[in-house]
């Protein structure tokens, strides 16, 4: 078994709190990976592997490949919850209820963030595990090539070893496929309403448009009326190729 390969392992972590991006660390076979929003997580392992998994609210665990793990080929993982003790209560400054007051006894400090420490940060909307790698894959440091100039050294290996376009297209793919989901979920029966396609060429005709560069356009302007026209459209055209494809 020492011996043996590693393959894809499938994990979910288990908790009542948020499980995403929590840390999994194949510690035997130097792997590394993340968690998804609902907890699970793929990573290479074999038998007498020890994962490390750890999170800031979680208590850190390790856990020591079965030979049954690997025969189900799935891990499921039941996270426990950090619970800081207080050994004792200290009574501070009493605040009176006048704002003004307050603030001057206060001895609080403004929170200290990226930008005070002059380091790159994020601040827009939670990012999905592929786009986390495509905007870690275009950071990296900069250094200096003298003259006063610089460049980010780490961004160009990227785009030189074509891993930057590659996460683009994964990232741009990952887009398609959820404006796809969202449009099946909320308006599928509309668009079949006079025309009904079997389960697996609805699923062809949905690629067909997903395909399109103007399906993504249309899913980044949030217009869903324009978007359900152009499917309609989609579909007609659809069918003329597969009336088409019939009669050759």
């Amino acid at each position: 078994m020492g011996n043996a390969q590693r393959t894809d392992l499938k994990g979910k972590l288990i908790a009542n709190d948020e499980v995403e991006g929590l840390h999994i660390q194949n510690k035997t076979g130097a792997k590394y990976t993340i968690s998804e929003g609902d907890g699970s997580f793929i990573i290479p392992a074999k038998v007498q592997d020890t994962l490390v998994i750890s999170g800031v609210k979680y208590q850190t665990q390790e856990i020591v490949i079965s030979e049954t793990v690997m025969d189900l080929g799935e891990l499921y993982v039941q996270m426990v919850e950090n619970v800081s003790e207080l050994n004792e209560v200290v009574v501070g400054k009493i605040l009176t209820g006048s704002l003004e007051s307050d603030l001057q006894n206060s001895e609080a400090k403004p929170e200290i963030n990226f930008y005070d420490l002059g380091i790159p940060g994020y601040t827009g909307k939670p990012l999905t595990q592929n786009e986390r790698k495509l905007y870690d894959a275009d950071g990296g440091s900069w250094g200096s090539i003298g003259l006063g100039f610089s460049v980010n050294f780490y961004k160009v290996l990227n785009t030189i070893s074509g891993r930057t376009k590659k996460l683009k297209a994964i990232v741009e793919l990952d887009d398609r496929s959820a404006c796809i989901e969202r449009i099946k979920y909320n308006y599928e029966n509309y668009i079949f309403e006079n025309d009904s396609l079997a389960e697996n060429l609805r699923t062809e005709y949905f690629l067909f448009c997903q395909e399109d560069d103007e399906f993504l356009n249309l899913c980044h302007q949030n217009n869903d009326l324009a978007l359900l026209e152009y499917l309609k459209e989609k579909l007609k055209v659809y069918q003329e190729n597969r009336k088409s494809v019939t009669k050759d």
